[in-house]
């Protein structure tokens, strides 16, 4: 506890970086998921069961576990995104990800706040990606 003659830091003034981290069931296929089509860089791994990956100063980290499938599931069906990517070209990366033949939950929509499309990945995150020019 702090005592009120003592300087606080705020989380704004001293946050640098934060990275969700993703439970995944095979860390090898997760990082080829994330590093070839969406083209994240590979930027550790440790023990084979924990690595952090990133694109510019935003990051991710994946660590091997035991996915729910129920709550993949629900969270799938309620429409719960996992992470939220706003992108500048929306248009180009859509057809980048429909050429891949990733699994598309959502396809390009127009929606009141703007326009986003969604992609699962092999563990059943959503991950949605919206337009930031809109």
């Amino acid at each position: 506890m702090l005592k009120d003659s003592a300087v606080k830091t705020t989380l704004p003034a001293t946050l640098y970086r934060m990275s969700p981290l993703l439970v995944v069931s095979d860390l090898k296929r997760s990082i080829e998921f994330y590093t070839g089509p969406l083209g994240f860089e590979l930027n550790f791994e440790h023990g084979g069961f924990y690595a952090g990956l990133g694109i510019g100063p935003h990051s991710i980290h994946l660590k091997v576990g035991t996915p729910s499938n129920s709550e993949r599931q629900r969270r799938l069906e309620n429409e719960d995104v996992d992470l939220i990517f706003g992108v500048k070209d929306l248009d180009g990366l859509y057809e980048q990800v429909c050429s891949q033949a990733l699994e598309i939950v959502q396809p390009l929509r127009v929606i009141p706040y703007g326009r986003e499309f969604y992609v699962r990945d092999p563990d059943g995150h959503v991950l949605a990606f919206f337009d930031v020019t809109s």
